[in-house]
């Protein structure tokens, strides 16, 4: 069902609001079958006591004398009229009820109608079968419609105050289950700082101390992987700094081997860099407000000293937006370097807004052989490289590097292969930082 809340907050509320509606409509229907039918029946049997009571010794075709009809209104309230002075007196302002009249027949024994104001004090009107013709006004003091308002008000208020009661207690019910989910996402983009109040009920509480103990120990995994990948990259470093010392000492004859020795330490050197800048990028870093098009074309501009034709083409609309400069410059040099390694051709670097303009997009494009469809998603995770088209150069965390920044700035990345051959490797950077993920 559409209109089903799928949140549930909302579906707590939808289901109080449905239990009171439900109850109202049954309290309506069992006041208006044993309450006010009953009332309204037991009236109309005393009024027709009271019309048989005028006309008790009335015979067919007399006329009403005024000074009687006068003397029986100053002592009862009851008065007689002619269909004319009725209309005068308000009986054109009435409306006829069939059940009311049906009953009043059967008490006086004919055919009868009953009328009521609308407006105003409550008045029945009775044409009754002794005098056709005849209205008799019966005023009912004891029915003042300043009691039906307030009857209303009352209903209304019950409602309103039940809903609200339902609100609050539905919002207070799963205000923990909301810094839950906003705790979630800080820990998914490797914010470890948050540690949930342990409040409200017994199964609420259970579930955040085991939320607060798992996010202790995801620190602490992510603490000790860290410290272990430093460490080996910083012992690494240490032999291949000794290998290289060795290389230059080397005679000239074997200059063929020093460059082979040189070109494997300068690539091993790139691999720990990029492990390094893996482990660097773990959480969100404070961002400010940065011109997109003036940091990309800073990147583009050192990556010319590869001597490959990079064009870069930027909307000039674009506002500043925030996020890591650091970071971001990060992210361009992988997916140009990526393009670089992996085709031979010309490289488009493009900077432009979205359809909806909540994103601003930063895409790099290629003329390489593109990734099979069926890899596209994956070659995101580390050391998953696109083997089958791509070749197997690098260590296979540039993508992940930059899918991890990405995510860190609430942006999305994706990868397509062009119609006309290559890949466009695009990048999306929210206008907006979403609070719930600060």
């Amino acid at each position: 069902m559409g209109f089903f809340p799928r949140s549930a907050f909302g579906q707590t509320v939808f289901l109080v609001a449905a239990l009171l509606l439900i109850n109202q409509v049954v309290s309506y229907v069992t006041v208006s079958l044993y309450v006010v039918k009953p009332t309204i029946e037991q009236v109309n049997l005393m009024l027709a006591k009271q019309v048989k009571t005028v006309f008790i010794d009335w015979e067919d075709g007399i006329e009403i004398n005024d000074d009687l009809s006068e003397k029986f209104f100053e002592i009862t309230g009851i008065d007689v009229m002619t269909q004319r002075e009725a209309m005068r007196q308000g009986l054109g302002q009435t409306r006829e009820y069939p059940m009311l009249s049906r009953s009043m027949s059967a008490q006086l024994n004919g055919s009868a109608r009953v009328r009521i104001t609308q407006t105003g004090p409550l008045v029945y009107w009775i044409e009754a079968p002794q005098a056709p013709g005849y209205w008799v006004k019966i005023p009912l003091s004891g029915y003042q419609e300043n009691n039906l308002e307030f009857l209303t008000f009352y209903l209304s208020s019950i409602g309103f105050l039940s809903v609200l009661g339902g609100w609050l207690f539905a919002r207070h019910l799963n205000r923990p289950l909301k810094a839950l989910q906003q705790a979630a996402v800080k820990v998914g983009k490797g914010d470890f700082s948050t540690k949930l109040e342990e409040e409200g009920s017994t199964e609420v509480i259970e579930v955040t101390r085991a939320f607060n103990q798992m996010s202790r120990g995801i620190a602490a995994l992510e603490n000790d992987r860290r410290l272990l990948m430093a460490g080996v990259s910083h012992d690494l470093r240490t032999p291949l700094t000794r290998i290289r010392l060795a290389t230059e000492m080397m005679s000239d004859q074997d200059e063929y081997l020093r460059e082979g020795i040189i070109y494997d330490i300068e690539d091993m050197n790139g691999i720990i860099d990029q492990f390094i800048e893996y482990l660097r990028h773990h959480k969100r870093e404070e961002l400010s407000c940065e011109d997109v098009n003036a940091l990309v074309g800073e990147v583009v501009n050192c990556e010319l000293k590869h001597q490959r034709s990079i064009t870069f083409k930027s909307n000039p609309s674009i506002e500043s937006i925030p996020l890591s400069s650091v970071a971001i410059k990060r992210v361009v040099t992988n997916m140009i370097e990526n393009a670089i390694r992996y085709s031979d051709g010309d490289i488009e670097v493009l900077s432009y807004y979205n359809s909806n303009k909540k994103y601003v997009v930063i895409a790099v494009n290629d003329n390489g052989p593109g990734i099979p469809e069926s890899e596209l998603e994956s070659v995101f995770e580390p050391f998953k490289q696109g083997d089958a088209a791509r070749g197997s150069e690098g260590s296979g965390l540039g993508l992940a590097i930059i899918k991890r920044i990405v995510d860190m700035h609430d942006g999305k990345v994706k990868l397509e292969n062009r119609p006309e051959g290559g890949l466009s490797a695009q990048i999306y950077l929210p206008i907006k930082i979403q609070n719930s993920a600060q």
